[in-house]
């Protein structure tokens, strides 16, 4: 029986982490990651650009994130364009935080943590560059004249910050556009993950090679990343651990959300009415909201 695919405009949403300290990742999330305070009525501190919300923090966790565990890998922020990667990089570069540019030829990336340990992707899209995916049993990258690439070439940062204006402002915040771009996790086994996402929410799946599966809808490089790089059979964090609280799929339409539930209850998934939506937990225990847009 053929999977019936997720609807093409679905996305991801805002990722909930827990944070040992509220004070110091509500700092960290503004000043240097450039998200923008949204109003919360709860202890949670909620942050977004342009009004989207992207990232919400429960500051209630007793210890950092513990390695070698399934949950959060990173959350992958897309900004519209270069320049906006360049004032991150320049901005993070200027305060002396870690991280990591890196050229995966199709889009421009970005890597750091936060003070948790919670890992951050920031990138922008570049498809005139080239092209990354999987063959032969691995990743696979070609530039725009079909030469192989690393696709793990750390990014020309003269010709990035040649997108930055004189008088462009380092700590002017993420700018209208801005979006969650994708959610990468570690979990216990690519195999039982990919069951759940593609053959019960019904991601289409983009790419599979030992230890690493890319998921999305609509023909999108990647929405869901899930790798074992945290070990085969990473449990759960303990009770109590900075990391992952939930991450939200979104979906275009009712009919759309109402397929997913109905995939996920035939495949013998709990699924749970919650205020903002309906979720469920996969075979790792991370937790997904599914809601409409």
């Amino acid at each position: 029986m053929k999977t019936q695919s997720i609807a093409a405009k679905t996305g991801v949403g805002a990722v909930e982490l827990a944070v040992t300290d509220g004070d110091r990742a509500l700092r960290f999330y503004r000043d240097y990651v450039g998200l923008e305070p949204l109003d919360s009525e709860g202890p949670e501190i909620r942050l977004g650009a342009a009004g989207r919300e992207l990232v919400v923090l429960y500051p209630d966790a007793e210890r950092p994130v513990v390695p070698r565990t399934s949950g959060l890998y990173h959350l992958a922020i897309v900004v519209p364009d270069r320049r906006e990667l360049a004032r991150v990089v320049a901005r993070l570069g200027h305060m002396r935080w870690d991280q990591y540019p890196t050229d995966h030829v199709m889009t421009k990336a970005n890597y750091l943590w936060d003070p948790d340990g919670n890992g951050i992707e920031i990138y922008t899209e570049s498809p005139e560059d080239g092209t990354m995916g999987f063959a032969n049993g691995t990743f696979a990258t070609y530039d725009k004249e079909g030469r192989p690439r690393s696709g793990r070439d750390p990014i020309d940062l003269e010709e990035l910050f040649s997108h930055l204006r004189e008088d462009d402002r380092l700590d002017e915040p993420m700018p209208a556009g801005t979006k969650m771009g994708h959610i990468h996790l570690h979990v216990a086994d690519v195999e039982d993950a990919l069951r759940f996402y593609h053959d019960l929410v019904g991601f289409d799946v983009m790419g599979h090679v030992p230890g690493v599966g890319f998921v999305s809808a609509g023909g999108y490089h990647h929405h869901v990343g899930l790798n074992t790089w945290a070990g085969e059979g990473a449990p759960p964090a303990p009770a109590g651990s900075a990391g992952l609280r939930r991450y939200t799929i979104e979906l275009p339409a009712k009919g759309d959300l109402n397929d997913v539930v109905e995939r996920l209850e035939h495949g013998g998934v709990e699924v749970v009415e919650e205020a903002d939506g309906l979720a469920a937990a996969d075979p790792s225990a991370n937790r997904v909201l599914f809601r409409v847009a």
